[in-house]
């Protein structure tokens, strides 16, 4: 692997950051965890780019993700992989949410998920950087994400994800072009795997948040809900949280954006929303941990938030409460009758984890928690097209008589 990269284009990139210790580490050379064995922040000069950059240019461009390139980390244009990364809309759902609740529908991005943001900005700089093969626990979107980019690219990859992941999921990995394998374990088991070949040489690890730049492509949502809302952020945002890197992206982005005096201090109250039946995140908020212990037994049908432990723990906890915000926990009864409302009312098919921050919205309602008044944004980070759904078995014969009224 080429670690070092040599080039002459401008970038307001000027160093990575340890995200527990502050410790700094050069931009332009191949990173995974920080000494500490935490998560590595990308540092822009914010300076630089508030002088270059004003918030009308910006509105502009086109609505792709790339707009916001001098707040991203790829120097090379060249090295840019890109599917058509667009803006993603904002969905009012008044039958089945309320009033002001807006679904940002992740599911529009190239291979129907949130996860093509992350893994287009990491790939792009594992291109830069000279990586040639890559390695990546995931829970399905992930790693077909990973998949796509990568073999745009010409990088080779190898995915492992727990045996019961959704079919579609492991069939779509392996037909873009990766090598998948089925686990006999969790999220983090697999992960296990990958970073026991990662330290023998095997590949580069790519998992959640061990290398820096999946957060930069996630945190183009915080950038965009802004631009999107004309420069002044919701009350609160609903999350579906796994490994977190979006809530935690969002976080960065909306400090990034105040740096820049786009927006002011005012910031939305961010809801961590897990599934009852994996909420490790939920526990230590509860019981004012920094930290959270891995959850044992992980269930629910919210596939992409059963994580059972999350590096970047500490980084989500300290969003949600430096928001005022919360970590929720919904079961999968509640995130299935969310699912089936809002496509019976409003016909926007949401995935499970999506319907989890329907549910968690709904309960927060009811607590008190949320006001119906205020402006809230759930997030549906896939295609509900995705995941399995009812069967529709009524048939009919055009041969017999046909009762139109039984119709």
């Amino acid at each position: 692997m080429n670690h070092n990269v040599v080039t002459d284009r401008p970038t307001f990139v000027t160093h990575l950051e340890c995200s527990i210790s502050g410790e700094r580490y050069d931009a332009d050379r191949l990173h995974g965890l920080s000494r500490a064995g935490r998560p590595l922040l990308v540092r822009y000069d914010l300076a630089a780019v508030r002088a270059r950059l004003s918030r009308d240019e910006v509105e502009t461009r086109q609505t792709d993700m790339w707009r916001w390139r001098e707040l991203l980390p790829v120097r090379g244009t060249e090295n840019i992989v890109s599917l058509g990364e667009i803006e993603t809309p904002l969905i009012p759902i008044p039958a089945s949410g309320g009033p002001r609740v807006l679904v940002k529908d992740e599911g529009r991005l190239p291979t129907g998920s949130f996860k093509a943001r992350g893994l287009v900005m990491a790939v792009a700089m594992a291109r830069e950087l000279g990586v040639k093969r890559i390695a990546m626990p995931t829970n399905g979107n992930a790693g077909a994400a990973l998949a796509a980019y990568a073999s745009r690219c010409g990088i080779e990859t190898i995915v492992f994800c727990p045996e019961d992941t959704p079919e579609v999921n492991v069939r779509e990995i392996a037909m873009q072009g990766a090598r998948v394998w089925r686990v006999n374990g969790l999220i983090d088991d697999c992960g296990a795997i990958v970073g026991k070949g990662a330290a023998e040489g095997h590949w580069f690890d790519f998992s959640t948040l061990k290398e820096p730049y999946r957060i930069e492509g996630k945190k183009t949502m915080g950038l965009e809900l802004a631009a999107q809302l004309g420069w002044r952020l919701p009350d609160a945002i609903f999350y579906p949280t796994g490994g977190g890197t979006g809530l935690i992206g969002m976080w960065k982005a909306f400090d990034e954006l105040e740096q820049l005096g786009w927006i002011g201090p005012e910031r939305p109250r961010m809801y961590a929303v897990q599934a009852s039946g994996c909420a490790p995140i939920v526990r230590a908020f509860e019981a004012g941990e920094e930290h959270a212990e891995r959850w044992e037994d992980a269930h629910t049908v919210a596939a992409g938030i059963r994580v059972p432990r999350a590096v970047g723990d500490f980084l989500i906890l300290r969003a949600v409460r430096e928001s005022g915000g919360k970590a929720l926990a919904v079961g999968d009864p509640a995130i299935m009758q969310a699912v089936e409302d809002c496509a019976r009312r409003e016909g926007l098919l949401l995935c499970p984890e999506g319907g989890a921050t329907l549910a968690a919205y709904r309960e927060a309602l009811k607590t008190g928690e949320v006001d119906e008044t205020e402006q809230v944004v759930l997030f549906n980070c896939a295609t509900g097209l995705k995941y399995p759904m009812p069967p529709a078995p009524d048939t009919l014969d055009r041969h017999a008589e046909i009762d139109f009224a039984a119709l």
